[in-house]
């Protein structure tokens, strides 16, 4: 789960970590208002939208008067910001954040993730502070210092100074940002993050260590314990079919492609999309129904995958264990005679019940393409939208 700009700072500084002051507007005439009530000189307007490389958008101006403040929403209000985390649509802009200036002496940059090798939440520091972090970590990795920490005892004070020193920071402000580095692997562990970034973080003329940016996702599997975080969740940030896949509780990721794709279990969804694009063809979704899904479930994710106009054909991809072959397959035929199916339909099923399923499904008189295995199924789907 994430959420925006704004919201992550405030998260910061209710942990006590130092961001510039401002305020989030949804109209131009707001963000008028708010550049006077901020009484800074120089300010920024910045679009919040869930995706990173605003500024190379267009979606982060500098402004230094409240006529600037006022244009400058309204040029960004509205718009459908183009970034490369967005793809190529863009995402609509429906609010901007107003945030007094910054003198900047330094940027640097400051994220945490999990480190799977580990085990373990690791911190990340660079003295290349504004630039997109994958690029310093293709071009000049060494620039990059990691700590790894156990989250019950949170970054020790020692490790922070390490990383401090290391990238850079001067002498007299390494304290201050020890301070933030210890303090932001806590928010991370507190909560249930699996991304907590400042990109940048910058020390100031006047001596100050500021989260210039802010960026935190949650780990949507511990939102049960945080009804707090999940009140902050724009839905207007999200896909609509992925909004309402997780009402099924479906694990449903929108894709590029034209294969709309149903699977239970994560490895097998990621092996039947890669199957799929080993015969030519490109995957619309990642769609897991999971081990228990009902008949309901099934049916819901069948119209979500139909929902999507891109989607030319659907394959079916269940290996019945918990999941049994037959409740696919009920699901399969019940959502097929709700909705118009105009697209052609490969299913492969195995596992539990798998000839009940089969039997269930050539009896249906519905256009069901059956297949035997895995490539079997992604061959003929693939040859079928083609046709």
């Amino acid at each position: 789960m994430k959420i925006h700009e704004y919201q992550a700072k405030e998260l910061f500084r209710a942990a006590g970590l130092a961001v510039p002051s401002g305020r989030v507007c949804d109209t131009a005439d707001e963000a008028r208002a708010a550049y006077e009530a901020l009484g800074s000189p120089v300010a920024v307007v910045k679009a919040q939208i869930h995706a990173g490389g605003r500024g190379k958008g267009g979606g982060v101006k500098l402004v230094r008067s409240a006529d600037e403040a006022h244009a400058a929403a309204g040029e960004i209000l509205g718009m459908m910001l183009k970034t490369p985390q967005t793809g190529p649509e863009g995402q609509l802009v429906q609010k901007v954040w107003i945030e007094e200036g910054s003198d900047i002496a330094k940027e640097y940059y400051v994220g945490i993730v999990l480190d799977r090798e580990k085990g373990l939440p690791v911190v990340m520091a660079s003295s290349e502070g504004g630039m997109d972090i994958e690029e310093v970590a293709e071009k000049t990795p060494e620039l990059i210092l990691k700590a790894p920490y156990v989250p019950s005892e949170g970054l020790a004070e020692s490790d922070a100074r390490t990383l401090a020193e290391g990238i850079g920071i001067p002498a007299d402000l390494v304290d201050q940002a020890v301070h933030f580095l210890v303090g932001i692997s806590k928010v991370y562990t507190q909560h249930d993050c699996s991304l907590a970034e400042i990109n940048p973080l910058v020390t100031t003329n006047d001596g100050k260590v500021l989260a210039l940016d802010a960026k935190i996702n949650f780990d949507p599997n511990a939102m049960f314990r945080h009804d707090d975080l999940v009140a902050l969740r724009d839905l207007a940030e999200e896909d609509a079919k992925e909004i309402e896949a997780s009402k099924y509780d479906l694990s449903y990721i929108a894709l590029d492609g034209n294969i709309g794709c149903m699977v239970n279990g994560a490895g097998l969804a990621m092996a039947t999309m890669d199957v799929i694009k080993l015969y030519g063809g490109e995957p619309a979704n990642f769609l897991d129904v999971g081990g228990g899904a009902t008949t309901e479930n099934v049916t819901a994710a069948f119209r979500i995958l139909l929902g999507d106009e891109n989607v030319k054909g659907v394959l079916i991809n269940i290996f019945g264990g918990i999941m049994k072959c037959d409740v696919i397959a009920n699901g399969v035929i019940e959502a097929v005679k709700q909705i118009d199916l105009d697209v052609p339909l490969v299913v492969r099923l195995e596992g539990t019940n798998v000839e009940k399923g089969r039997e269930l499904l050539s009896g249906s008189g519905l256009p069901i393409i059956p297949a035997t295995d895995l490539d079997d199924a992604a061959q003929k789907i693939c040859e079928a939208i083609k046709a």
